[in-house]
């Protein structure tokens, strides 16, 4: 199986959601809008991606993406649970097809009992999908990292699903 650059991917989504009519939203944490960037930074970006929120503090999850803060405290802001509830957050806040939320521990050092690399990725819309992702390299690699996992799971979630 080929892996995509985040470039291709990039470029494979602004694409298909083109031709389906469709629009993208993120919600990102620990990609600081890395995320949203490698987005933007593909022609005709502009057609699909209507908006990205960093949300590095739980209150900004909470306050403007929805998410419970009885979910954060359960499950803590390294958790499936809210990296579902990111990208729910995002398709409401954006009004958007689709949204893709990054969360997880960028490093250097652990957080919140997760160590570095820890990383969930949530895509919600027609199809929803969450992965949990485990990144060795420093925080650079982990968030380049899950910027080009987001964006490949992506493209591979609108290819197979039409």
């Amino acid at each position: 199986m080929k892996i995509m650059s985040a470039q291709t991917s990039a470029v494979q989504i602004i694409d298909a959601l083109r031709a389906r009519g469709q629009t993208l939203g993120v919600a990102e944490s620990l990609t600081g809008g890395g995320l949203g960037a490698a987005i933007t930074s593909a022609l005709g970006s502009s057609d699909v991606f209507v908006g990205g929120l960093v949300a590095y503090q739980s209150q900004i999850k909470e306050r403007h993406l929805k998410v419970p803060a009885s979910v954060i405290e359960e499950f803590g802001v390294v958790s499936q649970e809210v990296a579902v509830a990111m990208a729910q957050g995002a398709l409401n806040l954006f009004l958007s097809t689709w949204a893709i939320a990054t969360t997880g521990v960028a490093g250097p050092g652990e957080a919140d009992g997760h160590p570095a690399g820890t990383v969930w990725l949530a895509i919600a819309g027609p199809v929803s999908q969450s992965t949990q992702l485990q990144i060795q390299g420093d925080r650079e690699v982990v968030r380049n990292a899950t910027v080009s996992s987001a964006l490949t799971a992506f493209a591979r979630i609108l290819a197979f699903h039409k």
